[in-house]
């Protein structure tokens, strides 16, 4: 019984210590104070503000940029990564675990050490650093991850369905539509959402391939703007609404898996 109530009160310790910030930027995003903690009435004029037209031009093209640098990104990650897991997958055994444990070298290494390596990558290549240096390496970096996503649903795959499929007159490309890519779509949706999440929330890698032209991310935004002595008002909204859209898209997916798996 002791065991019990301790065990409870721990998850809810830590679960109050996860949440408990973003909960606060959600509170005072609902107040126009400047200063978070600074209670001043209900009011919606930060969201107003938010999205009325030039008075936040800087942020909301942060915030346009890094939306399409996650999206291709995550999008060409999931492609990659899903055609690499495959790959693995049919390797030999020991080729297979080597092929794994290079696979997660990038993962286990500091996010620094790799902004560092691609910088230099780019500066031998005389490749002029800005948005497409930064979604080249948003896709270093997700890739990995969606092949670890991938991996553990072709290990649960029935290996036979693939050779059935050839069997009765599938040609290899026909029996990876219609035979391997449903068996691994959850895995592909959970990293295609993985490196949405990674790539939207990075900064390490960024500041080091985002160049001197002027582009932006949230991530470099919020940098520079602490920087200054404070933080833009405007951005408890923002991260209140990316925080409410991430939540949503976790619900129906999460809704939808359990429809599936009620009717297998």
């Amino acid at each position: 019984m002791v065991r019990r109530i301790v065990e409870q009160v721990y998850v809810w310790v830590l679960l109050i210590l996860l949440y408990a910030p973003i909960a606060i930027i959600v509170i005072y995003s609902f107040t126009e104070a400047k200063v978070l903690g600074n209670w001043s009435g209900f009011s919606l004029k930060l969201y107003e503000s938010l999205f009325h037209t030039g008075a936040h031009h800087s942020l909301m093209n942060a915030f346009v940029n890094t939306i399409l640098i996650a999206l291709i990104a995550a999008t060409v990650s999931t492609l990659l990564g899903s055609l690499a897991a495959i790959g693995i997958f049919n390797m030999r055994v020991r080729s297979r675990k080597a092929m794994g444990f290079i696979n997660t070298i990038p993962i286990l290494n500091g996010d620094i050490i790799t902004g560092i390596s691609l910088f230099l990558l780019f500066v031998s290549l005389g490749i002029t650093q800005g948005f497409t240096t930064v979604v080249l390496a948003h896709i270093t970096f997700c890739t990995p991850y969606v092949v670890l996503s991938v991996l553990p649903r072709l290990k649960q795959m029935n290996p036979n369905l693939y050779e059935a499929a050839l069997d009765l007159g599938a040609t290899p490309m026909q029996a990876l539509r219609k035979v391997i890519l449903p068996e691994i779509r959850p895995g592909m949706v959970s990293g295609f959402l993985l490196a949405l999440t990674i790539s939207i929330d990075d900064f390490a890698v960024t500041v080091f391939t985002i160049g001197n032209q002027g582009l932006e991310t949230l991530s470099t935004y919020i940098y520079a703007d602490a920087r200054k002595g404070g933080l833009t008002p405007e951005l408890r909204p923002l991260s209140a609404l990316i925080f409410v859209v991430i939540l949503v898209l976790l619900i129906i997916i999460n809704r939808r898996a359990g429809r599936l798996r009620v009717k297998n």
